[in-house]
């Protein structure tokens, strides 16, 4: 016999222990963790959860209250009256108490969702980890009869934990929206259904950060994009001519600007043609405006880049472009973004910006046979004279440009001292270097849609004293969007970087892999560290080492790590900061994954999403309805064949579009390649430039003895100390 309908459309389940203080019986170490810092308006009884539950329930929807893990047994039914009478005192919708133990709550809440008086229900309760799981699994379990998830947050939105759920902002079709107090909830939920009716593509905001998942409210840059043209270009062979072309085009009340980890003054952009110094100068001399912000860096006896740097900048000042030397970071920081934006006063739809990792220094201008580029910069032992250099740089035309600018604007406009440190500051002095930003022109509007793709910049930026006044607890967004699109990874994650070695990124990678069991990880890395002394290998090794430990723990064969080699058998020195999950969403940027680029150096990425679906099988890798989109494939496909010495179109394509057949091809390949090596290299070399990436144990007394230079000075934190005690990003 059918069962009959439910006489509501909408019910209200709550979870009372946050809201009626229970928690505090259970936990009283962690209740007073929460009294000491949040705020007064924060610590308001019922945290404005009353008027919530009214407007969610309509003029007569059930209310259901759940309690778990009452103090004690004997106790339960004085407790159940104690919960009873403090929801009345707050004003609670009246309602029925159910009591179970932990173990029992997820089949109350089936009960509910399923036989309950109401089509559809509201699950509501605080942000901790044990409720969180409750509530987005009951979801998970009953989408059809979930209208939303809504979650308290204990403190204001300040940090995430990674590798949690946190980021969690969707169960299927069923939202799921944390701030705060009620009156936050209803407005955040409110607003995700209005950006969900107008969205052209969901898929956008199931894998970008919303503007309250960013956690800075200070910034002008938005939570994202569309419409934009994104074009990756692989080696600085690609790049440089690239710049070339688009400085060329740029004429008397144009604007040039630029950011850069190093610039090297005599680096020639094309074989015959200018250096980088004379490009931007040749600018300059046609009256564009040339703005510059390069990082102040270390000494150039620790392999740093400080006389290239200034270098540039007073050589630049002569033909009046203003190029400051900037170091608003962190004592041991850096200013790691790459970034070039040129923006048209008379054709905007020729303005254009360039986002990646590839610095206008030397030892980039490399291409995809890797013989490396004829101007060197000094490097590790094993790389030889010229090392050869894989890197990528995004092209970037459309709104996203404006984007860029305003990141750029945001940094030169910060009021901060270019540098407060003594050996800084009276060098400056004696040699008239110019330490006072001049104003930058007035910003003009964002350039008109250029294609199909939206993009989302993700940034670094640590927590500094004073603060930036457009981050001032820092910016984390790279964190957070990395740890966003791993919660959405269901097949292959595909990695590029020059520094995987921090634990507390392998962990989101751990997070992953544990929670879907079909997911790969690939990881393309250096075969040698970039250090040569004893010390700074041994420490680089040491994250290295154990992030490979963290994320193999997790995922066991599942998880591909190699590196790379040119035909000739010289190690490539992977300086790539890539990242493609599930052919969808894909990153290109200055960050690494380590702990020091997600959360001490300033840094830039571009996620893409491209709207253009890859009609080629399997239409749908993740199985989430999302797609395989264009771009993201195409990238993905465009390094693999380079790693494979693989023709485009041809039959190696159809392999490596599927997921498991890709990892299948690529494992084989490499394991082929070494397998020659370890037979004395006799026969013909096979096909493919990469091998299995081999990391020496080190021993346990050397591990401890470099463990305090590796978190100190390779890997180091820039969260506020509370967001460290916490975990939190």
């Amino acid at each position: 016999m059918p069962q009959a309908p439910h006489p509501h459309d909408t019910g209200v389940l709550l979870d009372v222990d946050d809201v009626t203080g229970l928690d505090t019986l259970r936990h009283p170490v962690a209740a007073a963790w929460r009294a000491a810092v949040q705020t007064g308006a924060d610590r308001r009884p019922g945290h404005r959860m009353p008027a919530l539950l009214d407007r969610l329930r309509g003029t007569a929807g059930p209310v259901v209250y759940l309690a778990r893990d009452l103090p004690s047994p004997h106790r339960e039914g004085r407790t159940a009256r104690r919960v009873r009478a403090r929801l009345h005192r707050l004003g609670m919708p009246p309602g029925p108490l159910l009591v179970v133990p932990p173990e029992e709550a997820p089949a109350a809440l089936d009960r509910v969702l399923t036989g309950g008086p109401a089509q559809r229900w509201t699950l509501v309760g605080g942000d901790s980890a044990e409720v969180t799981s409750l509530l987005l699994e009951a979801a998970g379990r009953h989408p059809a009869r979930t209208a939303a998830v809504l979650l308290r947050q204990a403190a204001p939105y300040g940090g995430v934990r990674l590798a949690g759920s946190d980021l969690v902002d969707r169960m299927g079709d069923v939202p799921v929206v944390r701030a705060p107090h009620g009156e936050g909830l209803l407005a955040r939920l409110a607003g995700r259904r209005r950006a969900a009716e107008a969205a052209d593509d969901p898929a956008v905001a199931a894998w970008f950060l919303d503007a309250h998942q960013r956690g800075n409210d200070r910034t002008r840059t938005p939570a994202w994009t569309t419409g934009n043209e994104v074009t990756p270009l692989v080696h600085g062979r690609t790049y440089f001519p690239a710049l070339l072309e688009a400085l060329d085009g740029a004429g008397e009340g144009d604007l040039v600007l630029v950011c850069d980890w190093r610039g090297d003054p005599d680096q020639r952009l094309v074989d015959d043609g200018p250096t980088v110094a004379q490009a931007l100068a040749a600018a300059a001399d046609r009256g564009v405006t040339v703005k510059g912000l390069l990082w102040r860096s270390h000494w150039d006896r620790l392999q740093f880049s400080q006389e290239q740097n200034r270098d540039l900048s007073e050589g630049l000042a002569d033909h009046g472009a203003e190029v400051l030397l900037d170091q608003r970071v962190r004592p041991l920081g850096s200013h790691h973004q790459k970034v070039v934006v040129i923006r048209h006063r008379h054709d905007p739809a020729r303005d254009v910006a360039f986002v990646g990792g590839i610095d206008l220094a030397h030892s980039r201008r490399d291409d995809d046979e890797h013989g490396g580029d004829p101007q060197t910069q000094p490097f590790a032992d094993p790389y030889g004279g010229s090392p050869a250099w894989h890197d990528v740089q995004l092209r970037l035309r459309g709104p996203v440009v404006r984007a860029v600018e305003d990141t750029f604007r945001e940094r030169w406009q910060d009021p901060a001292v270019l540098s407060r440190l003594p050996w800084h500051v009276l060098p400056d002095l004696l040699r008239g270097a110019d330490r006072e930003p001049d104003p930058l022109p007035d910003p003009a509007p964002p350039p008109p849609p250029a294609g199909p793709a939206a993009v989302q910049l993700l940034r670094t930026y640590p927590n500094r004293w004073p603060g930036y006044p457009f981050a001032p607890d820092g910016e984390r967004t790279a964190a957070r969007g990395y740890a966003k699109a791993l919660l959405r990874a269901q097949r292959l994650v595909y990695v590029e970087d020059q520094y995987l070695w921090s634990t507390d990124v392998a962990q989101v990678f751990a997070a992953a892999l544990r929670r879907c069991p079909r997911l790969h990880l690939v990881a393309v890395v250096p075969r040698h560290p970039d250090q040569d002394g004893a010390l700074t290998a041994r420490a680089a090794l040491l994250g290295h080492m154990e992030a490979l430990e963290r994320v193999r723990e997790a995922g066991g064969d599942r998880v591909t790590v190699v590196d790379v080699e040119n035909r000739r058998g010289e190690p490539v020195y992977v300086h790539a900061k890539v990242c493609v999950v599930d052919d969808v969403w894909a990153t290109v940027g200055s960050d690494n994954f380590n702990r020091r680029s997600w959360t001490h150096d300033s840094e830039l990425t571009a996620a893409v999403l491209d709207s253009t679906r890859d009609p080629r099988e399997p239409r749908d890798p993740g199985g989430l309805g999302d797609g395989a989109r264009r771009y993201a494939r195409d990238l993905r496909l465009q390094l693999w064949r380079e790693h494979l010495d693989s023709d485009r179109g041809g039959a190696d394509d159809a392999t490596l579009l599927d997921p498991d057949a890709a990892v299948r091809a690529l494992r084989a390949q490499a394991d082929a390649l070494q397998r020659w090596y370890d037979g004395g290299r006799t026969g013909e070399r096979p096909p493919g430039r990469l091998r299995p990436h081999r990391v020496a144990e080190q021993p346990r007394l050397l591990r401890l003895a470099v463990a305090p230079v590796y978190r100190t000075v390779f890997d180091p934190d820039g969260r506020p100390p509370r967001m460290r005690l916490r975990g939190l990003h």
